[in-house]
């Protein structure tokens, strides 16, 4: 889809803005010492999905027809919700309550132990980032993207 004459790079998708994607992840993490982090970090991740979107639909050329800006708005806010936020969030809260449970209410009543599966989820996160962005490229390429 053709852009507007404007610098290539994306603020939203460099490093350090990416993170804010990933504000979820990290209340995930601490949802059992602050669990009321839990709900504004998703709403962090999920504004900088929407704002993400938005930043590539201004991007847009004027000439393209609206069905087309409104796919590629649709493809970036799915893309990003799904990588950014949904699959991400998943993982990492399997992954807490997994070890929260391995650990036991014993262990966890030990000082110090009740932050390993926060350090766990923390400290995932930038493993997992890669390989789910590209698993979401490749499910929306061989799902979604086929449609439009």
């Amino acid at each position: 889809m053709p852009l507007k004459d404007e610098p290539t790079t994306n603020p939203f998708r460099e490093i350090p803005l990416r993170y804010l994607g990933y504000a979820n992840e990290v209340g995930e993490s601490f949802r059992y010492q602050f669990p009321k982090l839990v709900t504004p970090s998703y709403a962090v991740a999920f504004s900088y999905c929407f704002l993400d979107a938005a930043n590539l639909l201004r991007k847009v050329d004027d000439s393209e027809p609206l069905s087309k800006k409104v796919a590629a708005f649709g493809d970036t806010l799915l893309w990003q919700t799904l990588a950014s936020v949904v699959v991400p969030g998943g993982v990492i809260n399997v992954l807490v309550k997994a070890s929260r449970n391995i650990l036991g209410e014993k262990n966890l009543a030990k000082p110090g132990y009740k932050y390993v599966p926060t350090a766990l989820g923390l400290g995932c996160i930038p493993f997992i980032v890669g390989p789910i962005d590209h698993g979401v490229e490749l499910l929306m390429d061989e799902t979604i993207r086929k449609m439009y």
